[in-house]
């Protein structure tokens, strides 16, 4: 069964050119093209497709609002493109429900790849997006100490999920962390659901956000922040 996608993009030649690498691929339909938000939104609500491409600056309505939109609406996930590193949006686009964020200039292998990673219910995330978010969160914990995000959060978790919380938000994958804790990949794969659910959270990316938030871990460190 093929991968639907949803390209939306003002630049026709970058909307083009992301479509004709995508259908290539035998197991990936691109069902619609948008060049605006607003077109976007109604492009996911007639096609339904698996994964929308958004670029996250767009007219009308923007990538962002596109994004909020489609994730409280749909199943769709959503991967944002920007021609920027270091975008002032990535964190607000995350908080959307955005599941993965690429820079435009991103190889065709590595597109590819994104859509069908996105579409099995994983996400992904450029490593200078990711350099971002982590500094981001940073900034903000210490700008905004009293924001009643706290380590008991966390309190609903069991000793192994929150050990694999943690090793998620250290970016580990799931066969590195069933290394780690000598189980199956299947047991991993529980354990990360069952974090998800606990904790109402859409996908890996909002584990990584919530990780840093409650000071389970913290940047720059090899060792991580544990729980009493």
């Amino acid at each position: 069964m093929s991968i639907r996608v949803v390209v939306a993009d003002d630049q026709e030649l970058v909307r083009s050119g992301f479509s004709m690498i995508l259908e290539a691929q035998p197991d990936i339909e691109v069902v619609a093209e948008a060049g605006d938000g607003e077109q976007a939104v109604a492009a996911v609500e007639r096609h339904t497709p698996d994964v929308a491409l958004l670029d996250i600056r767009m007219p009308v309505v923007d990538g962002l609002e596109a994004a909020r939109r489609i994730c409280a609406r749909s199943g769709c996930r959503v991967v944002m493109l920007t021609t920027f590193g270091l975008d002032e949006y990535v964190y607000e686009a995350l908080y959307a429900g955005a599941s993965g964020f690429l820079l435009k200039d991103v190889r065709r292998d590595d597109l590819v790849h994104a859509v069908r990673v996105v579409a099995a219910g994983d996400s992904l995330l450029a490593p200078a997006v990711t350099r971002r978010l982590v500094a981001d969160l940073v900034r903000r914990r210490r700008e905004e100490a009293a924001a009643e995000v706290t380590p008991q959060r966390l309190d609903v978790l069991t000793a192994r999920e929150v050990e694999t919380l943690r090793m998620l938000a250290r970016g580990l994958s799931n066969a590195e962390i069933a290394t780690a804790l000598f189980v199956s990949e299947h047991t991993v794969k529980t354990h990360v659901s069952n974090v998800l659910g606990k904790l109402g959270l859409r996908d890996r990316v909002q584990a990584v956000i919530c990780a840093y938030e409650t000071g389970l871990v913290t940047p720059g460190m090899s060792g991580d922040k544990g729980r009493s």
